[in-house]
Order: C-alpha cells, then structure tokens, then sequence
C-alpha cells in the first residue's frame, strides 16, 4: 500500500484530496500533518502529525524525520506557504514531490512577477503597477480610474487582503494597515465574473484539465473586498475561449509544464477572461467536486508521482458534462446537483407566486 504524506491535512483543500484518494480505485495509506493542533484533529488520514510553521526553520528538517519515521513515499502540501520551501528542498527530503519546477513556483507564487510574464507574453490582463509610495497610489487612481483593485503580491490565502478601493483615503488605510506598501499592486477592476481551469500535466504533456465557473463568494457579504475565496456554488463548463488563454497563460510562464496548473481568470467589460493568478503545485479548494463527478485528478496525480499507467482518458478537455453544480457551504456536506434542478426550483417559485395573483 503506497504512503503518502498530506500537509495541511486539516484544512478543506488537503481534505478534499484525502477524500478523492479515498474514493479512488485502491487503497492508500494517509499521514496528515498540520501546524494547527486543532485543524490536525479534522484531519481525514490514517496518520495526524503536528509540524510548526513553514516559516519555522525546523519544518524542514521536521518533515524529513516525519518521511523517514512513517516511510512516507510522496508528499503533496496543498498550502502555498508549504508549497515553496518543500519545492527548494525536494531533493533532500528523502520522498516524491511532483511538483512543477521551483522557478516555476517561485514566479507563479509573486503575483506582479505572473502579471509580467503574461503582459510580456501579449495576453490580456488587467493593467497593473506596484505601489511603493503615496505617488504611486495617487497614479494609480489616476491611471485606472475609480475604482481600484488592491492585492497583496504574495497572498496570504483566501483573498486575504484584497480589496476594492473608491477613493485615495480608502487606499492609503487599507495599505497602512496590511503594511503593504512595496508588498501591493494595484490594478483595473475587472467584473465579478470569474471561472477557474484546473489542469494537471507530465514533463509538458497536458494529461486532463476542466473548466469551472464560480457563481458566487460563499460569506461574500462578510469580507470588504466582496471576495473570500470559499465558492459557493461552482459549475461545470467546456467554453473553447477559456481553454486557449489558460493554455497560453501556462506555457506563458513555463514551456513544459510538469504538475498542477490551476488558473484563475476574471471577465472584463469586454467579456474577455482575464489571467490573475495561477494556482501552482495544488488543486483549487473544491476539486472533490470534479472526483464525485467522475474526474478524480487526485488519483491521477499519484499514479503519475509513482510513474504508474493512468487510467484512460478519453476526452483531456473539459471531460465532464457541463451544467453539473457542486453547492457548499460551513457545517453542511456539500451537494453535487445540475443547474436544471437550480432553475427548476426556481420556475415552480414563480408560478406559485403566478397562482397567489389569479
């Protein structure tokens, strides 16, 4: 039985990837580690270790005398802080990485270092600058009018510490407050729209991808940016436009891509998607979406870390149907439904509403 090491264990994301091994065709056996001790006890696997901090210089020497002492195989971290240092350190760490290459990471990681690559690479993007001072700020509205779109170049997750900005005084506290002067850009607002194009690849070949739309921040009303990074509801979509820019977006930062490539796109006015991020070495949060569905990219990511034959794969591009919705939310399993049965609901609300007025 392959061992294989999760870290992050306690959070949704590595969850959802214990979840999809879980429901895969064979049986692995699963070691979370976590440097939360209350996260670590929601923790899915077979195994719950506590590490510290990336930022500890003791985490990676810990995790090595964790790899040896469970005999852990591969491991694979869904959290962006972990994702780094285990990537500058996968030689030594003594297990399979499959990960992308580090300066792969490093660029996709820096979102104004991205934003450069895919300026330079001609595709449309939101124009952007980094904010040193109070004159780049002043700039800023000036070049891009009001509103506009602050971020943190390196995020802290879950679009912590974005923020739409409508005026110079709003700005200036927002970045007082994240310390966030060198460390911001600030951008066009682009339209709320946004769809995601999770992908996996080996040694430059694209082995599957799907597209996803968002239709709304779950807790949206909670964060000032209106953006909390928890999807609501996500839904299934193939749209041709969506696959040719996430495919130019990758090769745009790596011409032969090796591992999970999740990229974010956000619509303009124009209703053309825009690259703003790529999520790199990890799949989006709700990936136990596309697994339910019947697309468990978890289980081919592991057979490919071990250089083991896949399953077959039929249709690479967007293999499920479109239309098929994954609805979540806090404290309630998550339902995997179409949108047909959405409006279904809907239209009966309607005539209902028709037969009070008769």
């Amino acid at each position: 039985m392959k061992r294989i090491l999760v870290t992050g264990a306690g959070g949704t994301p590595a969850t959802n990837f214990v979840r999809s091994l879980r429901e895969s065709p064979e049986p692995f056996h699963l070691i979370g580690a976590d440097c939360n001790p209350y996260c670590l006890q929601r923790a899915e696997t077979d195994e719950k270790i506590l590490i510290p901090e990336a930022a500890d210089p003791d985490f990676i020497p810990l995790l090595r005398s964790v790899i040896a002492e469970t005999g852990a195989e591969l491991i694979h971290s869904q959290p962006d802080v972990e994702i780094l240092p285990i990537s500058s350190n996968r030689q030594s760490l003594g297990a399979r990485t499959y990960l992308p290459k580090h300066t792969t990471i490093e660029i996709l990681q820096d979102k104004y270092q991205s934003f450069l690559k895919w300026q330079e690479a001609g595709l449309k993007v939101p124009d952007t600058m980094l904010i040193q001072n109070e004159v780049d700020l002043k700039i800023a509205f000036e070049r891009f009018g009001k509103p506009i779109w602050l971020r943190a170049i390196v995020s802290p997750g879950a679009g912590r510490g974005s923020f739409r900005a409508e005026s110079l005084t709003i700005a200036r506290s927002w970045l007082d407050f994240w310390q966030g002067w060198g460390q911001f850009t600030a951008a066009e607002c682009l339209e709320p729209h946004s769809i995601t194009w999770m992908s996996l690849w080996h040694r430059g070949e694209l082995i599957v991808a799907q597209g996803r739309k968002r239709l709304y921040w779950e807790f949206a009303n909670r964060a000032p940016s209106g953006v909390t990074g928890i999807t609501g509801t996500g839904v299934t979509v193939s749209d041709p436009e969506v696959d040719s820019i996430a495919l130019a977006a990758i090769r745009a930062i790596d011409s032969s891509p090796h591992g999970i490539f999740s990229v974010d796109l956000t619509y303009d006015k124009r209703g053309v998607p825009n690259p703003t991020e790529i999520n790199i070495g990890r799949f989006f949060t709700t990936h136990l979406f596309f697994t339910r569905a019947g697309l468990n990219m978890p289980y081919f990511f592991t057979k490919l870390a071990f250089g083991e034959p896949l399953p077959p794969i039929p249709v690479k591009v967007n293999p499920l149907p479109p239309g098929l919705a994954w609805i979540r939310g806090m404290d309630f399993l998550p339902v995997l439904t179409d949108i047909a049965h959405v409006e279904a609901s809907a239209l009966e609300l309607k005539e209902r509403k028709e037969r009070l007025d008769s």
